[in-house]
């Protein structure tokens, strides 16, 4: 290999990692923008979002409570068999619901950010 080979596979290293840089910077870029822009909106719809949440819960384990009291009362069950099939339900409804939430998690979030990866690799590979 001679040295002009050399600095041209150099050259075209730096120029791929320049132009993947300048790529990765304008992604960021309309990433804080959006942010930007809808920053109030999210925010405010956190707070509403963890405020459900809690009341959520707290309506979840009153709600186990009176199946765990009911139990007792109308089936005659003992107290660690009313918890231990309250609990089978719960770990179950928790599986799906983490499995169904890892499934809708998946995927693109930003369009812009896939318009500019889409365009740059066409570029890069020189498709048009």
């Amino acid at each position: 290999m001679t040295d002009s080979q050399q600095t041209r596979g150099v050259g075209a290293a730096a120029r791929i990692t320049a132009l993947a840089s300048s790529v990765m910077d304008l992604h960021v870029r309309i990433a804080l923008q959006e942010m930007d822009r809808e920053k109030r909106r999210l925010i405010s719809g956190g707070v509403f979002l963890a405020m459900g949440g809690v009341l959520m819960l707290f309506a979840l384990l009153a709600t186990e409570v009176f199946g765990v009291i009911w139990m007792q009362r109308y089936l005659n069950w003992t107290l660690e068999w009313s918890l231990i099939i309250v609990s089978l339900i719960n770990i179950t409804l928790a599986g799906l619901s983490l499995r169904i939430g890892g499934k809708l998690v998946k995927g693109p979030y930003l369009p812009e950010t896939l318009e500019g990866l889409s365009k740059t690799t066409k570029a890069v590979f020189g498709k048009s």
